[in-house]
């Protein structure tokens, strides 16, 4: 999904996969949830996820929370 394209309607939790750059939605909705937070962050404001993990992120601060932490639980 690209800027340019429009965000589904429905309304409701929506399902993504996460690619390089882009995601695709599996399940229309009109937010994602932070796996770090729970905050529920709307489609069109997506801006930060992890493709290895399949994760959604509210913000770069929450980003970093699940690097430090993996980073701590690896060691």
């Amino acid at each position: 999904m690209n800027r340019f394209e429009r965000f589904p309607e429905p309304h409701g939790e929506a399902e993504i996969r996460y690619l390089d750059g882009e995601f695709r939605i599996l399940r229309p909705g009109s937010y994602v949830r932070c796996a770090v937070t729970g905050q529920q962050i709307p489609l069109d404001e997506l801006r930060y996820w992890s493709v290895d993990l399949q994760e959604a992120y509210a913000d770069p601060q929450a980003v970093l929370a699940r690097v430090t932490g993996q980073a701590k639980a690896e060691d």
